[in-house]
């Protein structure tokens, strides 16, 4: 979908008055192309501001000359919201018709299974009743899909996953921006999931597609029931997440990070190769790998477990 840049300025409020030029999408600021339209609404994010490909930026005024000399600035006090009200011209557009895979060698297709368009099954693929597959889907070989999963459009499964019934992949994230009244604008979530080879995961999990770009679930993971992947998260390779784990949007995991259950990791955050976090661990802030953590806000587990014993002392010393 491509759309001018003048059209879409009309559509959500704004002034324009720069030559027009073809827009096919959204991006961040780092990974915008000269064909797509990014955002600024936070200076951390500053050091990007002068290196960036994008053809526009919804930005505030006082930073626009950061922005290089092909970048059209697009002025707003509001670029979050701006950006959401941009995002819904590159949604996808649902519709009920679907039509037949194409298959590989040795598929076995329930019938109650339903497709979208142009999805691509690998060779002896197994879906059973329930399912549903969305458009521009493929599914690896050797994949097997228990009842009533949902992969979104776009989605993309490796070989010899094993998803269980109840689990929906490439829904969308959980993004809104604000108004200065406090109502609510849905941002589209215009990227999609990537499951790569030899994943499992459990009934009734959820794996939020992308913002824009990619949310990754890498080779060898493991995924218990009951948990929550929110959009642009990558977890690493051969990762283990038990029960009732939640990740906020963009948190990265190293390779063979172990998760204990019902723990939560805040968002933007990154955590090291090889960690170890127990049960119930709260996550305000990135990890360094190789160690072992736990606790609310999770530390290293030796501390946590002498603060433990101090405060059982404590309590013993008062009675």
């Amino acid at each position: 979908m491509t759309y001018k840049l003048s059209q879409i300025i009309k559509d959500i409020g704004l002034n324009f008055e720069d030559n027009d030029i073809n827009i096919d999408g959204i991006h961040t600021l780092s990974e915008a192309t000269s064909t797509q339209l990014s955002f600024f609404n936070s200076e951390k994010y500053m050091d990007q501001l002068p290196k960036t490909a994008a053809a526009a930026v919804f930005i505030e005024e006082k930073y626009a000359e950061l922005l290089p000399a092909t970048t059209v600035a697009l002025i707003t006090d509001e670029p979050y919201l701006k950006l959401a009200l941009a995002s819904k011209f590159f949604a996808h557009k649902l519709e009920t018709k679907g039509g037949h895979p194409e298959m590989g060698k040795g598929c076995d297709i329930d019938k109650r299974v339903r497709f979208g368009k142009d999805v691509t099954l690998g060779d002896n693929v197994i879906i059973l009743a329930g399912s549903y597959i969305g458009d521009n889907v493929t599914v690896g070989s050797d994949t097997v899909l228990h009842p009533n999963v949902t992969l979104y459009h776009g989605t993309k499964l490796g070989e010899r996953c094993i998803i269980h019934s109840g689990t929906v992949i490439g829904c969308d994230g959980y993004g809104f921006a604000h108004t200065k009244l406090g109502e609510h604008v849905k941002i589209y979530q215009n990227g999609n999931a990537l499951v790569e080879d030899d994943v499992e995961i459990g009934a009734n999990c959820t794996v939020d597609r992308a913002v824009f770009g990619t949310t990754y679930i890498r080779k060898g993971t493991k995924l218990d029931n009951l948990i929550q992947i929110a959009h642009n998260c990558d977890v690493g390779e051969h990762t283990l997440c038990a029960a009732q784990v939640g990740l906020a949007g963009s948190t990265t995991l190293g390779r063979n990070v172990v998760i204990g259950g019902q723990s939560a990791i805040a968002g933007h955050l990154k955590v090291g190769d090889f960690v170890t976090l127990a049960g119930r661990s709260g996550v305000t802030k990135s990890l360094e790998g190789g160690k072992t953590y736990a606790g609310f806000p999770a530390i290293d587990h030796k501390i946590w477990l002498r603060m433990q014993a101090k405060m059982a002392g404590l309590i013993k010393r008062k009675k």
